[in-house]
């Protein structure tokens, strides 16, 4: 059964109700999947034109199920069942979370640390690589293919035999690809990249790992139609309006996994939001948490709305809007939603609902224009031969100290100090951190408990991202959102450094010139950034973790 449920309460079921009539009166759900390209004003209009192919995509994308069964077949006769997929944003996510919720093995290559690079140049014997990028033009994807394309080449294997390709028709990568002899499955170029899970971008890695996605599809088109009725009870309708229409907005949106079964949707989630709403100054910003006792769920504050994404035994018994849901998951008095449903379904009810926000909001949900100004940044960077910044303010001991964006570090000449100094500048009502962490996520996922840690100290929602990866997530939200956060940057020098063939950077140097190019951005924006760039990675980490975990405050809310 693919049933949806969305259930509220306190101002996210206000919000149904004060907005979901409008919607339906204005046949907003049927237009949106007639592919309406004016439902977001005349401004986004040229650009939805070009991306509401996604609506279709759970019956479009059926010839796929055949052609990825039948590679899939042919590669495992070869002896080759190791799936390293090399995307970033859109082109990663997805299928990774409908990999790790099929319980299949996926190389997820969505960094451009080299430490991350290498450590997946292994197996190759057994490996096939997806390289997936929409525009064809990516510089993280490029460099990691050319990394794989040298290490097949080196152990005599046809480097065309072991990559395939997934980009739009015409893209550079695309003509370069089919020149060179290589497998390549276009995309719909009509689906951008953050609604592209139902596409060859999802479809295409996510098969070969061994993921059914037929019955994906299945799951979404059998919502298809219930997401596309002008119905107070569709599901999408009133998600959007939860999201995005209280009043005054609550622009913190917490995502917490309760019980559905799907492993990262809310990591999904949070870049398909954040990109997509978090411009012209205003939007939702997804805070992904681990636990219900987390400070941003366990006590959210006036400016937040928490998520609980359930099992799909909670749909059946879904309770009208504003009433309290079973076992006290929905309290009445906080501002709160319950989403349940299949992994197929909740794609494409979470894409519709991102373009109900849209239209909420105000802004078109299709966009990024600062996720390109910080390539722009990166780029100009390494074409000037120098990503590492200004001087340092100060070093203490294996961590050098930069601040950016306006004058506020003042006398502080060590790491606890220069931390202070930036949660001094967290405006208590409406502000939020963001943790930019440009380092190995696997090998140094330890960091991550450095979240919960901040959002106790400072009362506040934090935000965690591996860079670059956020880059194409919260990293639009954070320079096109409201100016309402700070900004905890950590790079490192690498402890071996990586050469990237044919280019005259090293991977080392690339993501130093992103880190440096993110910062310079948010800056120009005026937002605080405090960069912390660790010389010596193992003592610099250990120093800034044992800086994060002092001088906690109460766990009491975030309020």
């Amino acid at each position: 059964m693919s049933a949806l449920g969305v259930v509220a309460s306190g101002p996210s079921a206000d919000a149904i109700e004060a907005r979901v009539p409008g919607l339906v009166q204005e046949r907003f759900a049927s237009r949106l999947f007639g592919q309406d390209s004016t439902l977001w004003g005349p401004d986004a209009q040229a650009e939805a034109s070009i991306r509401l192919a996604w609506v279709g995509l759970p019956r479009s994308s059926r010839p796929l199920v055949g052609e990825v069964a039948a590679l899939r077949e042919q590669l495992r006769a070869e002896g080759v069942d190791r799936v390293v997929l090399c995307g970033m944003g859109g082109s990663s996510l997805a299928p990774e979370v409908i990999c790790a919720t099929a319980g299949v093995d996926l190389v997820v290559l969505d960094s451009s640390d080299p430490g991350m690079v290498r450590s997946a140049l292994v197996d190759l014997d057994r490996t096939v690589v997806v390289v997936s990028s929409k525009s064809g033009s990516t510089l993280e994807t490029d460099s990691q293919r050319r990394a794989f394309q040298a290490a097949f080449s080196e152990l005599g294997i046809d480097p065309t035999s072991r990559i395939v390709i997934v980009t739009d028709p015409g893209s550079p990568l695309d003509q370069e690809a089919r020149s060179g002899g290589y497998r390549v499955v276009n995309a719909d170029p009509d689906v951008g990249g953050r609604y592209s899970a139902l596409t060859a971008f999802g479809l295409v890695p996510s098969g070969l790992a061994g993921a059914d996605i037929e019955a994906l599809l299945d799951d979404a088109e059998a919502v298809a139609d219930v997401l596309a009725e002008d119905d107070d009870a569709n599901p999408a309708l009133r998600l959007g309006s939860a999201m995005a229409g209280t009043e005054p907005l609550r622009d913190k949106l917490v995502l917490l996994e309760a019980g559905s079964g799907i492993v990262g949707l809310p990591d999904w989630a949070e870049q398909l939001i954040a990109e997509s709403t978090g411009k012209q100054g205003t939007g939702i910003l997804p805070v992904v948490v681990a636990s219900a006792s987390d400070p941003e769920a366990a006590g959210p504050g006036a400016d937040t709305t928490v998520v609980r994404l359930t099992g799909d035994d909670e749909s059946e018994d879904a309770l009208p809007t504003g009433e309290a849901a079973v076992d006290g998951l929905v309290h009445p008095d906080r501002s709160e939603i319950e989403v349940s449903g299949p992994l197929g379904a909740q794609l494409l009810l979470w894409e519709a609902a991102t373009a109900v926000a849209g239209r909420l909001l105000g802004i078109n949900p299709f966009d990024q224009p600062d996720v390109e100004s910080a390539k722009k940044a990166a780029r100009g960077l390494l074409e000037a031969a120098g990503s590492g910044g200004d001087e340092p303010a100060f070093t203490e001991g294996a961590v050098a100290v930069r601040a950016l964006g306006g004058d506020w570090l003042g006398p502080a000449d060590s790491v606890p100090a220069a931390l202070d100094a930036l949660l001094a500048q967290l405006d208590s009502d409406r502000g939020y951190v963001a943790v930019m962490a440009y380092l190995d996520r696997l090998a140094d996922a330890d960091l991550a408990a450095a979240r919960p840690q901040l959002a106790r100290r400072t009362g506040r929602p934090v935000t965690f991202g591996w860079g670059p990866r956020f880059l194409h997530s919260t990293g639009q939200f954070h320079k096109g959102g409201p100016a309402t956060g700070i900004y905890l940057l950590v790079t490192a020098e690498p402890a071996e450094d990586l050469a990237i063939p044919g280019r005259e950077f090293t991977f080392g140097q690339f993501i130093a010139a992103q880190a440096a190019g993110d910062a310079q951005v948010l800056a120009e924006h005026g937002r605080p950034v405090l960069h912390l760039h660790l010389t010596d990675h193992d003592a610099g980490l250990a120093q800034i973790t044992e800086a994060l975990s002092v001088r906690q405050t109460s766990t009491e809310g975030t309020a």
